[in-house]
């Protein structure tokens, strides 16, 4: 193996990798949790003495 294929095979690998990362974050079974997420800066959480 040289260079190239090594090059490539990383190269494939670190592909496939962002695309499942990109559908795992636009899947509709996680809407909500990424909803809830959004909101929690919003949130009043203070703790009252």
């Amino acid at each position: 193996m040289d260079f190239g294929t090594v090059s490539g095979v990383i190269t494939a690998v670190l592909l496939i990798s962002f695309l499942a990362g990109v559908v795992w974050a636009w899947s509709a079974k996680r809407k909500p949790q990424f909803d809830a997420a959004a909101r929690l800066p919003l949130e009043d959480n203070e703790v009252k003495p």
